[in-house]
């Protein structure tokens, strides 16, 4: 079993900068590929990034690739997600999750074993 909390999330102005942290608990965290989705009102929920147990491997939502990094420490049971140049498209609830079986190429909202509340980030124009 695996429990996640994001937080980190707010009102940013547009051009701005947040990074959001998602603490897990558990001492499976480490063997588990972790991802970022978010979910727009009115719209379903969709991948932003993904990375590998290991943290040597990630993958990035063409929306945010460039913008965006995801890393983890497993030391600490925490997965972040660094976001720049966020425009008003970015607003949404973002979503941590673990997913124990795909690398992160494959997590998807269907492979996802475990979700967190969500936290939400607002970006204004």
């Amino acid at each position: 079993q695996v429990q996640l909390v994001e937080s980190g999330g707010g009102l940013v102005q547009a051009g701005g900068s947040l990074r959001l942290s998602c603490a897990a608990s558990g001492r499976t965290f480490g063997t588990y590929a972790m991802g970022w989705f978010r979910q727009a009102p009115g719209k379903e929920r969709e991948f932003v990034a993904a990375i590998s147990w290991s943290g040597y491997s990630t993958y990035y939502a063409d929306s945010v690739k460039g913008r965006s990094t995801i890393s983890r420490d497993n030391a600490k049971n925490t997965v972040y997600l660094q976001m720049n140049s966020l425009k008003p498209e970015d607003t949404a609830v973002y979503y941590c999750a673990a997913d124990g079986t795909n690398p992160p190429r494959y997590v998807k909202v269907h492979t996802v074993d475990y979700w967190g509340k969500g936290t939400l980030v607002t970006v204004s124009s």
